[in-house]
């Protein structure tokens, strides 16, 4: 395969993805801001929402004020000076879509096509918030389409791998981000974990991930912090967890290395990074810091990027 087409496929699905995560935590914001000041909720949670897709930088040089719900909104979702918003995201994907477009199945490339000219009836600056769970349900519904048609429809080969490795790097960097904000931004520091705010918060976020009734199943107990992070770092079976992801990434990397005949420095990382997943519990990681542990996790994940890169994109 031309590296290319390669490179192309890698970042239609991680900007598939990328959109996706950012309807998701636009909608945990939208929930926490909802909340009554009964609850204790500060107001900061579209700042939170900034700061967790890596945007917050940006918005205050773009806006110069502090985030409120339209502005946020808008910048997330519209605006042209976001690279990673999610009108951009998708416009970006549908650009790389053409691009490789005899690489993909029909169904893939209608469910692009068709979400970019859907997106045109969402205007720039023009969404009221009343219509922002709708807009959130057909990015989510978008993303879902075109996972699952190329996981129904293309062919177990290099083409389909690299597209996996979009959708894993993009996932795990996202889960990270979200935790670490959760754990340090959003809940203010004179409110007690485990109280009302702190439960309300981390049910937002687990609806957001749509991971409320895996957390349930797998604990069988209320709300804690430290178990909706293992279930988000460590526990295999939920699949946006680190582990998941990083359990994917190695499966992967591995069948591209065993198709091209040769190994390199992007499987030797990917799969040091899931044994140290696989070696550790969550009381390991919350001992030695949670922001650490995080912080190290996304630095090491856009390493692997750069590796994949390095070794295949270039």
């Amino acid at each position: 395969m031309l590296s290319r087409t390669a490179d192309s496929l890698f970042w239609l699905s991680r900007y598939v993805e990328r959109a996706e995560n950012t309807a998701r935590i636009i909608d945990a914001a939208h929930r926490l801001a909802a909340l009554p000041s009964s609850y204790g909720a500060t107001g900061n949670e579209w700042e939170s929402a900034l700061a967790a897709t890596g945007c917050l930088e940006l918005f205050t040089e773009v806006y110069g004020e502090e985030a409120t719900a339209e502005s946020a909104v808008d910048f997330l979702a519209f605006s042209p000076a976001n690279p990673s918003s999610i009108k951009n995201c998708l416009e970006i994907a549908r650009f790389n879509a053409r691009a490789v477009r005899t690489a993909l199945t029909a169904e893939m490339w209608e469910t692009i096509n068709t979400a970019w000219l859907e997106l045109k009836g969402y205007g720039l600056g023009e969404l009221d918030l009343g219509r922002l769970s709708d807009f959130l349900r057909f990015v989510k519904r978008t993303s879902l389409a075109f996972d699952g048609s190329a996981y129904r429809t293309m062919l177990r080969n290099d083409a389909y791998w690299f597209s996996r490795l979009g959708v894993y790097i993009e996932r795990a960097d996202a889960t990270a981000r979200l935790l670490d904000v959760k754990y340090h931004v959003l809940l203010p520091p004179e409110a007690a974990v485990g109280g009302s705010l702190d439960y309300f918060q981390w049910s937002a976020i687990l609806r957001a991930v749509s991971a409320q009734t895996s957390y349930h199943w797998v604990y069988r107990q209320s709300l804690k912090p430290w178990l909706v992070a293992d279930l988000m770092i460590l526990n295999p079976q939920m699949p946006r967890s680190l582990a998941s992801c990083y359990e994917n990434l190695t499966r992967y990397l591995d069948q591209i290395a065993q198709i091209y005949g040769r190994q390199g420095a992007a499987q030797r990382a990917a799969r040091t990074a899931f044994t140290n997943l696989e070696s550790t519990d969550i009381d390991t990681v919350i001992a030695g810091g949670l922001h650490e542990f995080l912080s190290t996790f996304v630095e090491e994940n856009i390493r692997l990027t750069s590796l994949i890169t390095d070794q295949y994109l270039l």
